[in-house]
């Protein structure tokens, strides 16, 4: 298990550099540290509304949400979410939400 630290916080990370314990060491410098490694340079309502969504349908499901159902639920077309997040909704989106990583993300 690896640790990152910023902003005077430690996080620690699993190998592919999501959270170990998930939305529980969740917090507004985990999110600008992921906004700094994905080269996001604001953080609009739609990053967070995307954030949110993936945190309600992980507390319901225990799990990620499928692309499709994501662009569907946001209302943004999935090249929008590309923009958002350009490391991928899976990979970036995720990760930032502190959700832990999806299966089948590569």
């Amino acid at each position: 298990m690896a640790t990152i630290e910023h902003k005077g916080k430690t996080f620690n990370v699993d190998e592919d550099g999501f959270l170990t314990k998930g939305m529980e060491e969740w917090s507004q410098e985990w999110v600008d540290y992921v906004k700094s490694i994905e080269g996001i340079d604001e953080l609009t309502d739609e990053h967070r509304k995307i954030i949110d969504i993936l945190q309600e349908y992980f507390k319901k499901n225990g799990i990620a949400p499928m692309v499709r159902i994501l662009s569907k639920t946001t209302g943004y077309p999935l090249k929008r979410i590309y923009e958002l997040f350009p490391s991928g909704p899976g990979k970036g989106a995720c990760k930032m939400a502190g959700l832990p990583k999806p299966t089948g993300c590569v």
